[in-house]
């Protein structure tokens, strides 16, 4: 379901710092002796005010005279001081440090979300430390509770086990943003793509190219990323008068290279009059494609094969795979606006932000595709 806040922007929010001021282009130059660090009481001296006009200048509080703020930014710039980042996070109760979790680092689009939220992260001044959590319900859990005692001002979270109960917990100790398809918790701020949109995108593609006969490998049960994806295809094939076979949907218990091939197989044996698979994860069509050629099926002559998540792998395969490519980018920057939000103001009401997709047509389903 979309919320109100699914339209807004990552322009609508920038990362917080000192106001802008024009400073004056000539600056004194140091005292001698000045191998120390240099402190808000050296800066008050140097500039000839008090040690509390220092401090509001430092931290961008208003009234203070213009003139007075260029005498303290003159003296800042002289004696080059650094603020202590660290005391002054532990004054506002903050580390400065925010945590993401992810099932699996070891599969490309785990890697490459924390890499995104990582830079997204640094935009905002903070640092990222990264847990992996193996897809356990007991180690999501035992995670979430860890970084609530140690210091980590908020969470990112892509659960894949933990339920809402368990989240809904945690949410009172800590802020918390959930990314991905799991579910969409109504108590807190969520980032995703439109699973079931770009299902279905994908399967009135290769619906569209005259096949009937689609075989789906992913599909799980309940509301998380299998289930949606598969309400996709349902809804591509009910639009035009069609029915999704639940039979030729096959369930997986790893979102792998290995499984696809095996689930592939499972395919070929029991349905070989398929002439399309959709695959809910790039590294399932991978497995896919091998299975394929080994029983010398061409792709997309006989069988059109497409994937999710647009990982690098897909530009190399042979051929080219068709796939989803959801902004990753855009989720990490979003997933970061709204937990620096919530850190900084943990009363402001959860926004459920939809990120855009595109589906990337190559040759695994259209053979006029390079």
């Amino acid at each position: 379901m979309d919320a109100a806040g699914d339209d807004e922007r990552v322009n609508d929010a920038v990362p917080d710092r000192e106001p802008e001021r024009s400073r004056p282009t000539q600056v004194s130059a140091p005292p001698k002796g000045f191998g120390k660090a240099v402190t808000l009481l050296d800066v008050a001296a140097h500039a000839g005010v008090s040690f509390k006009t220092v401090s509001r200048v430092v931290n961008g509080e208003p009234n203070v005279r213009p003139e007075t703020t260029a005498k303290v930014l003159v003296a800042v710039d002289a004696l080059q001081y650094r603020p202590n980042q660290v005391a002054r996070n532990l004054r506002r109760r903050r580390s400065g440090f925010l945590a993401l979790l992810v099932p699996h680092l070891n599969q490309p689009y785990f890697a490459a979300l924390a890499s995104w939220v990582s830079h997204a992260a640094k935009a905002y001044g903070r640092t990222l430390i990264i847990e992996e959590t193996s897809a356990d319900p007991e180690q999501e859990a035992e995670v979430l509770d860890a970084l609530a005692s140690r210091l980590v001002d908020g969470v990112i979270f892509s659960p894949l086990v933990t339920t809402r109960d368990v989240l809904r917990s945690r949410m009172m100790a800590m802020p918390i943003v959930t990314v991905g398809e799991h579910f969409e918790p109504e108590e807190g701020d969520h980032v995703a793509i439109d699973n079931v949109g770009a299902a279905d995108a994908v399967t009135e593609h290769v619906l569209a190219s005259g096949r009937r006969r689609i075989a789906v490998i992913g599909r799980e049960p309940g509301e998380g990323t299998g289930g949606q994806r598969w309400a996709g295809v349902i809804r591509a094939h009910d639009r035009r008068g069609l029915t999704a076979d639940p039979d030729l949907a096959v369930p997986v218990t790893y979102y792998g290279r290995a499984e696809g091939a095996e689930a592939m197989g499972h395919l070929l044996s029991r349905a070989p009059e398929i002439d399309a698979v959709i695959c809910f994860s790039d590294l399932l069509a991978v497995g896919a494609l091998r299975t394929l050629r080994e029983h010398g099926v061409s792709v997309p002559g006989d069988v059109a094969v497409s994937g999710f998540d647009d990982i690098e792998e897909t530009r190399f395969t042979a051929p080219r795979l068709t796939t989803v490519s959801p902004d990753i980018e855009r989720l990490a920057t979003e997933a970061v606006r709204l937990l620096v939000r919530r850190v900084e103001n943990p009363q402001v009401p959860p926004q459920h932000v939809r990120v855009p997709f595109t589906l990337a047509i190559r040759g695994s389903t259209d053979a006029a595709q390079p």
